[in-house]
């Protein structure tokens, strides 16, 4: 049964410097109920102006938004005390404690730790024991705990979370998602923003952005079951040999250094040919040290080939 979009956004762009930085570019998308829904891109795509602008710090250019039934523009207060916004910069007070700068937070919105505690209550089972110790002083896995329970402390119905993972350790990221698991199974809508691709397969639907534009929407899964080309693998101790080689070997579409790994793909799908050919010359030149095997493609694959496509629409239309 589907339900009716909490954050409607139609055709928004945000322009800079006077209109020479196009940050925003005619975007729309919406967002359901209960969803946690990520704006995966690099830094620069326009994740951070796209939060600023839900969250009623920066005024679009062109296009509207609405925010749980509320017109972002002219209802913004209402909008406010209803969403939670974790900025990307750690911006609590660096000179209050834990324990302070929950109570500050939670007495801006007319309420207190108590009142909310069921919802900040495995976080703050992990920060009690630094409540006394301020909040400058914190490592950055117990920062972004803070600013999240900071964020969550007025019950808001909508949390947005600009890039709350960035320089945080392994161990951190996914007791932050698992925390957002959770935050979902008690009714409240999640927006994250992320520079991971790893971490689009943790969201319920993704939005793909670059340069101000989005790229595509929708289920992780069916993104990756959309990559309209089999996908090969090489492990080398040789990569930047192989890859000038691989750029300069005809019916080769794209290539790129994908871990421990070279990724590539062929421009058709009938390359069975081509195959065997790029195997022994690889072994003539001493490149080839292991087996090249199919996988499945990540949502950074994925990502990767929308870009290939538009820069080859580019040149096409150029």
């Amino acid at each position: 049964m589907m339900t009716e979009p909490i954050i409607t956004v139609e055709k928004l762009s945000r322009t800079f410097q006077k209109g020479k930085v196009k940050a925003v570019k005619n975007i729309s998308f919406s967002i359901n109920k209960n969803e946690i829904f990520g704006l995966i891109g690099p830094d620069g795509a326009g994740k951070t102006s796209i939060f600023r602008i839900l969250t009623t710090l920066l005024l679009p250019d062109t296009g509207f938004a609405h925010i749980a039934g509320y017109d972002m523009v002219k209802e913004y207060k209402k909008i406010r005390q209803i969403i939670g916004y974790m900025p990307g910069k750690f911006s609590l007070y660096q000179d209050l404690t834990v324990e302070e700068n929950l109570h500050f937070f939670a007495s801006i919105y007319g309420t207190n730790i108590d009142e909310n505690y069921h919802l900040i209550e495995d976080i703050y089972n992990q920060l009690s024991p630094f409540k006394d110790r301020k909040a400058g002083n914190l490592s950055g896995g117990m920062k972004q705990k803070l600013a999240l329970s900071c964020a969550l402390i007025h019950n808001p119905t909508i949390m947005f979370l600009d890039e709350p993972t960035t320089g945080v350790d392994p161990v951190s990221r996914k007791e932050f998602w698992v925390m957002l698991s959770k935050l979902k199974r008690k009714g409240i809508t999640i927006l994250v923003s992320t520079p991971y691709m790893d971490e689009a397969s943790l969201c319920d639907r993704v939005a793909l952005i670059q340069d101000g534009n989005i790229l595509s929407i929708d289920q992780p899964g069916n993104i990756t079951k959309q990559f309209p080309r089999s996908l090969y693998s090489i492990r080398s101790n040789q990569k930047g040999r192989i890859i000038n080689y691989l750029r300069m070997f005809k019916g080769i579409y794209n290539c790129y250094v994908y871990g421990e790994n070279i990724h590539f793909n062929f421009e058709k799908e009938d390359h069975r040919e081509m195959l065997v050919k790029l195997k022994k010359n690889l072994q003539h030149k001493n490149l080839f040290d292991d087996t090249i095997r199919i996988v499945e493609p990540s949502i950074e694959d994925c990502f990767i080939e929308m870009l290939s496509g538009r820069k080859s629409n580019a040149i096409e239309n150029g």
